[in-house]
């Protein structure tokens, strides 16, 4: 045998072993599993599980993904934050599913210097959201859709209800700063906690106001409270919501009572109705046959495709990120290659994201639907 073919196998053997010695990627998942905010955090982990079944491997490295459910509760999100980074030694978060709970674990997320994506809108200034991004579209851009929405038909007056939570002031405050400049006036603030089972009080007070139409900053089966309160009392103006409701649960707990409703939405849940020239259509409808081959059925949800993105978004940063998982240098190397993607397609967007900008999404990342006949369609 010569010596070169004893060279290059030697050189394969090592490269091989080189490989299999290669650190595995780990991630750590948080997600509400239990809890008032389970309608959102089951999908989420699905989506998860979907992109992790078609993708195991990143950049030649084994995907280790660590799922712990907080139960709804944001000290449980912190908590399990903290047992990701310094016991597991992830390196990178993914969660939760509420603003407060991704509020708490980007706290941590800061203090632990660890990457953090959050399929959650959630709003961090300055130095302590330098480790966060989301792929979630912001909400002033998500309301800015549906007060555009409600402009072109002609709504002069709208009262709101929401969370009594940092979920309920996001929505209130992007809803107060776009009717203002639409011209449109904010006639009612009722707030209810996602745990209540009755809203009638806050009701009868917007329909008091003669609105023209309701706007609900919410999410998941809670949000469906206050739609149906509405129609009890034979409220019959327009009704508006967030891109936090397209969800089985909401849409089987409304029924009838969120009969054409109006939400924005990632392209995603349309995504068959979209032109095929639109290239968020090719990734959606490749999340589509991941998540059935995955769990043998389609998405009936919007949420499973945020977690779906996450992972598309970590697997496209850490294919361009140096060095060896689970060190200090590695965590940093893999925040600045997130931080500096640039035109990634998903299926809620392309993200691009900015030094002071944490939300990868633009105009792209959404469109208007209506609940028709228990079914989302595409608004014009």
């Amino acid at each position: 045998m010569s010596a070169i073919p004893r060279i290059l196998g030697a050189t394969a053997l090592a490269l091989a072993a080189a490989q299999a010695m290669a650190a595995d990627l780990k991630v750590g998942f948080i997600s509400s599993l239990s809890g008032p905010v389970a309608a959102l955090g089951v999908p989420y982990e699905k989506g998860i599980r979907a992109a992790l079944a078609e993708h195991p491997q990143i950049g030649g490295r084994k995907v280790e993904l660590i799922v712990l459910d907080d139960a709804s509760d944001p000290t449980t999100a912190g908590r399990n934050a903290r047992k990701l980074v310094v016991e597991d030694k992830v390196d990178v978060l993914i969660g939760t599913s509420g603003v407060p709970g991704a509020m708490a674990i980007a706290a941590v997320a800061r203090e632990l210097n660890t990457p953090l994506i959050s399929p959650t809108p959630v709003t961090i200034p300055g130095a302590d959201g330098a480790w966060t991004v989301t792929v979630s579209q912001p909400f002033p851009l998500m309301v800015a859709a549906v007060v555009e929405r409600m402009k072109k038909s002609d709504v002069k007056t709208v009262a709101f209800i929401g969370f009594s939570d940092a979920l309920g002031d996001l929505a209130y405050d992007s809803l107060m700063k776009s009717a203002a400049t639409a011209g449109i006036k904010v006639v009612a603030n009722e707030r209810y906690a996602r745990s209540d089972s009755s809203v009638a009080g806050q009701v009868l007070k917007i329909i008091g106001s003669r609105p023209d139409a309701v706007f609900a900053g919410n999410s998941g089966t809670p949000g469906a409270l206050p739609y149906l309160a509405l129609a009890e009392r034979g409220y019959k103006g327009k009704i508006y919501g967030t891109h936090g409701l397209i969800n089985a649960d909401f849409v089987r707990v409304g029924g009838a009572s969120i009969e054409g409703l109006q939400v924005p939405s990632g392209p995603v849940l349309v995504a068959d109705q979209l032109p095929e020239s639109n290239p968020i259509r090719k990734v959606s409808m490749a999340f589509r046959a991941a998540y059935q081959k995955t769990h043998g059925a389609v998405p009936t949800d919007a949420f499973s495709s945020y977690t779906y993105d996450a992972y598309l978004l970590l697997a496209d940063a850490a294919s361009r990120t140096k060095g060896e998982p689970g060190t200090p240098q590695y965590r940093a190397a893999l925040r600045e290659a997130i931080v500096a993607t640039r035109e990634l397609v998903g299926t809620h967007g392309i993200y691009t994201f900015k030094p002071d900008d944490r939300y990868g999404s633009d105009q792209r990342g959404i469109v208007m639907v209506r609940m028709e006949k228990g079914q989302w369609k595409l608004v014009p």
